[in-house]
């Protein structure tokens, strides 16, 4: 699976309509929405589709024609989200109409090539699944520990300190796993 960390932006235009696409990262979606009504009253749909992993690990997907023929934008747009391996990310096509209908074919084509377009301007990541960890160490520990999280990748996202002291870590599975094998000497289980 794939994710992008910044806004993209390509426009197509087929028979005088302008479809103006935009993909952002799904934390961006809504108001990124209310920008583009804002910004752009005459356009006649803001079609979008969206694909997110929920706390569960499911992928969530949702998708609106906002008034095209059923089934001619939303759905496809979605599906070359679908297809390219997106998730946690949202497209929203901007149509201004040209005056000239395209038809059912043409709309899903017009829909789904400006999808294809603005996702080939994107940097994709490959997405890692992540865990969490939470360890107890020694003070005279601190140093290693933290060198060794830098060497893997390992995020340190709290630190609570009494006696000794509980990290709670986050890193990919594949990350976390090799840290664990190589420094279970030097720290204990929480």
């Amino acid at each position: 699976m794939k994710y992008i960390n910044e806004k993209y932006t390509n426009t197509l235009e087929i028979k005088q309509s302008k479809f103006i696409a935009h993909l952002v990262a799904f934390n961006e979606y809504e108001d990124t929405l209310e920008q583009l009504k804002i910004k752009h009253p005459k356009a006649r749909h803001f079609v979008t589709a969206y694909r997110y992993l929920n706390k569960y690990n499911q992928i969530l997907e949702h998708s609106s024609d906002d008034g095209e023929p059923k089934g001619t934008s939303g759905k496809p747009s979605l599906m070359v989200l679908q297809g390219q391996n997106l998730i946690n990310c949202a497209v929203i096509i901007v149509r201004y109409f040209g005056g000239t209908k395209l038809g059912t074919g043409g709309l899903v084509r017009a829909y789904s090539d400006a999808v294809n377009l603005v996702i080939d301007l994107a940097q994709l990541h490959e997405y890692k699944e992540e865990v969490s960890k939470k360890i107890v160490l020694e003070y005279a520990n601190i140093r290693q520990i933290e060198y060794e999280c830098e060497k893997y990748n390992i995020k340190i996202i709290d630190k609570i300190f009494s006696n000794n002291i509980v990290y709670e870590l986050k890193a990919s599975k594949t990350d976390m796993y090799q840290f664990l094998e190589v420094n279970n000497r030097i720290f204990s289980d929480f």
